[in-house]
């Protein structure tokens, strides 16, 4: 298990964070989601999804926890891509996120994906794509959840 790109999303993470941005398409959005540690598929398998929807079908199931919901980051949530000339690279990031009082049943966490959702408000888990895997294991027990962001940003194109 580990941080990764997604086959289909490789080169594409910092175009649609500025998309994201631009707000265009109108309502594009990062979408977080969390996985269940259970039954998560190898990252070597869990990379070659092309949506979200074929991925929850295999054998990646997402959080169900009270508290849990998916966090969706549009153009006022605070995205910055940041390109370092110096340093020949480009660092996408977010703030970072809280989920509030997130009760034990449910089960653990094992993964966090972002994920880009070119239309918040008709699309569906099938028009989502996967951009990134980070491992996130926590077990909830009550009590708020943060997802803290590397100084460096989720993504770094270098």
């Amino acid at each position: 298990m580990g941080v990764f790109v997604f086959n289909v999303a490789r080169g594409r993470v910092a175009e649609l964070a500025n998309r994201v941005n631009q707000n265009d398409p109108t309502n594009a959005a990062f979408v977080l989601v969390c996985l269940k540690a259970a039954g998560l598929e190898a990252d070597s398998v869990m990379k070659q999804h092309t949506n979200l929807d074929n991925l929850l079908a295999a054998a990646n199931d997402e959080a169900t926890n009270t508290g849990y919901a998916r966090k969706v980051l549009n153009q006022a949530s605070g995205i910055t891509v940041t390109v370092d000339q110096d340093n020949n690279r480009v660092d996408v990031d977010f703030p970072n996120q809280t989920w509030t009082a997130v009760q034990a049943a449910g089960g653990a966490w094992g993964a966090i994906l972002v994920c880009y959702d070119p239309d918040t408000t008709s699309g569906t888990d099938s028009t989502i794509i996967p951009l990134t895997k980070q491992d996130f294991v926590i077990t909830p027990d009550g009590r708020d959840i943060d997802a803290q962001v590397v100084d460096t940003g989720f993504y770094r194109d270098s």
